[in-house]
């Protein structure tokens, strides 16, 4: 399994960026090919979201759905991308990802 997580910095109301993000970005996630799971955290104006996948291409893919949703759903003064990262899951207890099984 892949991750890929993206940090924004953000001004506004989280709970409704949330709120928005549950209800539109996480069907179009969804509805993709190896999609597994997606969460959001947010702290002192930050918002970091993380996405699983089945493979490193599906999870590079979401980079793409990622920004077309933003760029079509936020303000772009409340919101900038700061960094994304694509990379394999090596420890998630609720995925069964487990480091110590053979690759």
């Amino acid at each position: 399994m892949y991750s890929r997580m993206a940090r924004y910095a953000f001004v506004g109301d989280p709970r409704e960026l949330a709120r928005r993000t549950q209800e539109t970005m996480v069907p179009l996630f969804q509805a993709q090919p190896g999609f597994v799971s997606y969460s959001v955290m947010v702290t002192n104006n930050e918002v970091f979201s993380f996405s699983i996948w089945d493979t490193v291409e599906q999870a590079d893919a979401a980079n793409a759905i990622s920004r077309e949703w933003v760029a079509s759903n936020i303000d772009p003064g409340q919101i900038e991308l700061k960094e994304t990262r694509v990379g394999e899951l090596m420890v998630a207890t609720a995925l069964g990802v487990d480091a110590t099984a053979p690759a």
